[in-house]
């Protein structure tokens, strides 16, 4: 028996739970294929289908018609995807594989003893190299990440200091933050690290 997909959707505008697990099973196979297509690196499928089917769900009501609902489901889970693979990119999470074997040793250590002093010849070559990329900044940029990185102040504080806005505070130290992983990441490439 063909799913009825008019008389679903208005059941489950309608929040017939039955309906709204029937939708799932219907779209499914044919969203899984695009998450799978479109996998962010180190994503679960299953967190993905989730949180696209409560995007779509959350979006019922903009559903107009204009196009087959599977199609715009389908666009709910290519964006989502995207989204996801975007912030990836944005704001890398690093694993202990992709460290190398030396880096991975000195996490382990710093891991197995948060209270140790790392050794002295540790904290000048980071105190080095966080002065080196810290020059390449402008003051401005320099700032933001002297108040909000190494002092750990709030938002709230650096916006109250320097009388800007929240979220150009948020805004600055973001690009702050991108140059200074783009410079660590030339110098690397360069073998200065």
């Amino acid at each position: 028996m063909a799913y009825d997909l008019v008389d679903g959707l208005a059941r489950v505008r309608q929040q017939d739970e039955a309906a709204a697990r029937a939708l799932v099973e219907h779209l499914y196979p044919h969203l899984l294929k695009i998450v799978r297509g479109h996998l962010p690196r180190r994503a679960d499928e299953a967190d993905l289908m989730q949180d696209i089917f409560l995007k779509m769900f959350s979006r019922l009501e903009q559903y107009r018609g204009v196009v087959p609902f599977e199609h715009w489901a389908a666009r709910i889970a290519l964006n989502h995807c995207y989204n996801v693979l975007r912030a990836q990119r944005i704001r890398p999470e690093w694993r202990m594989a992709d460290l190398s074997e030396e880096q991975a040793e000195m996490i382990e250590a710093i891991a197995a003893d948060p209270d140790r002093d790392p050794h002295p010849a540790e904290a000048l070559g980071a105190r080095e190299l966080l002065a080196r990329l810290l020059a390449e900044l402008n003051p401005k940029e320099r700032m933001l990440i002297q108040l909000l990185e190494l002092e750990d102040r709030t938002i709230e504080e650096v916006r109250q200091l320097t009388g800007w806005s929240a979220v150009l505070v948020r805004v600055n130290v973001f690009r702050a933050r991108k140059k200074l992983n783009r410079l660590y990441q030339q110098m690397k490439a360069q073998g200065k690290v």
